[in-house]
């Protein structure tokens, strides 16, 4: 039997490993693993996954396991440590290959290597890199060491001489004896250790996970709304969920991928127009790329005190900082509008980001790292690269090559000139 061993591409459709481990010709046994590691405290004191992102993997998953049983493809879930529960997976269903999304940050490299060292030897990890727009076998450099600093020269040279795979379909429907007997439970919030999620009106992202609900947003952003024709004029919005596309959320646990985007995208434009806005989805969408690969150049100096800069800074740590600009109570009503938000809802507007990081790290001189943590134990749509590829850019220690800092309140009155937003989460949190 295979086991296809599901990490950040919860999807059926344009699925590399699903495919590879059907068109084997074995039976196909699938498993996903709550790890309690993400579960507890970081060094920083925060929780690696808070309950806004944590509510949504469970919609993804409850999704997977459904999508997967139409497929005759039993999803055993666990709460539990992939080495301690897969050697007794590979013993009892007689596990002969292993399809796994590729990843290489140190978390999730350490996890397989554990795994590696407690089974049995002759079992094939089979990886695929699966979470790319441009596949790393595509692009026009000998190896990941040559990809530019700077965005703009990764960009022009990719789009240049790379081209986009076509997004696979989903597998084919596997007999009924396919199925086992599949007792296992996908574990709640509280059996996670984390609240329960009171649902806030305000939010600009009401949306749930899944991949079935990730198609649904593209045909209602796309083809039904026809929003996407207008999107570089409104993906700085900040109140509503029409404002941008909202689709990082699903993108970053892989309930869909890039290339299904990207070729939605291709067939709106055949059918309606192509402008600069059904581009710039694409050019985001390469952004997400760039990081990925900035990621796989430096490995874990995305994670240190200065990034992947040469340059030297004097980061502070002050808890009342800290917990001012975490509740919202900084000098700047449109800081304090973003954070309120984000406390309440898990989502952040991609303009309030920039804002908040700007302050954190460039005026207030902050630990880059801790308003990293911050983002990654509370975001809906956290994904390791982005985060701290994002974080870096904003802190002057990435590819950012003008080291720039945001004028928070021209930021405020070209963004949110009528108070709308602000006035939103400021006014009612009065109340709360």
């Amino acid at each position: 039997m295979n086991l296809v061993w599901f990490r950040n591409d919860l999807r059926t459709r344009d699925n590399s490993n699903l495919i590879g481990a059907s068109e084997a010709g074995e039976p196909i046994l699938a498993v996903y693993f709550f790890d309690p590691r993400y579960y507890q405290f970081d060094k920083f004191g925060f929780k690696k996954t808070e309950k806004y992102r944590a509510q949504f993997l469970l919609e993804t998953v409850t999704d997977l396991k459904e999508n997967l049983n139409n497929l005759n493809i039993s999803l055993l879930v666990y709460f539990g440590k992939p080495e301690d529960i897969l050697p007794g997976l590979i013993e009892k269903y007689d596990i002969k290959n292993i399809y796994l999304q590729k990843e290489w940050t140190s978390e999730e490299a350490a996890v397989l290597l554990n795994v590696q060292q407690n089974i049995p030897q002759g079992i094939q990890f089979i990886e695929k890199y699966d979470q790319f727009l441009w596949h790393p076998e595509d692009i026009p450099y000998d190896n990941f060491s040559q990809i530019p600093k700077v965005f703009t020269y990764f960009r022009k040279t990719c789009e240049k001489h790379t081209s986009v795979r076509p997004a696979k379909n989903l597998p084919e429907k596997l007999p009924q004896e396919n199925r086992i007997d599949n007792t296992t439970q996908i574990p709640t919030l509280q059996s996670l250790g984390l609240a329960h999620v009171k649902r806030d009106s305000r939010s600009a992202f009401p949306f749930k996970g899944g991949e079935n609900q990730a198609l649904e947003r593209i045909q209602s952003y796309f083809f039904k709304s026809k929003s996407l024709k207008n999107y570089k004029e409104t993906r700085n919005g900040l109140v509503g969920s029409a404002y941008s596309s909202k689709l990082s959320a699903w993108l970053a646990n892989g309930s869909i991928s890039p290339r299904t985007i990207y070729w939605q995208v291709k067939k709106f434009e055949e059918e309606y127009i192509k402008n600069d806005s059904t581009y710039w989805l694409t050019f985001e969408l390469i952004w997400r790329d760039f990081f990925k690969y900035i990621s796989l150049k430096h490995g874990d100096s995305i994670f240190k005190k200065n990034g992947i800069s040469t340059a030297t800074y004097e980061w502070k740590s002050n808890d009342s900082i800290r917990k001012e600009w975490i509740d919202g109570a900084t000098k700047y009503a449109f800081v304090n509008a973003n954070m309120i938000e984000l406390a309440k809802t898990g989502w952040m507007s991609n303009r309030g980001r920039q804002n908040v990081a700007s302050f954190w790290s460039k005026e207030k001189q902050q630990d880059w790292r801790i308003g990293a943590a911050y983002f990654e134990s509370i975001l809906i749509d956290y994904d390791v690269h982005s985060n701290y590829g994002n974080w870096m850019y904003a802190s002057g220690v990435g590819n950012d090559p003008r080291d720039r800092i945001f004028n928070i309140e021209k930021q405020a009155e070209r963004y949110d000139a009528s108070g709308k937003f602000t006035r939103l989460w400021l006014q009612n949190n009065l109340f709360d």
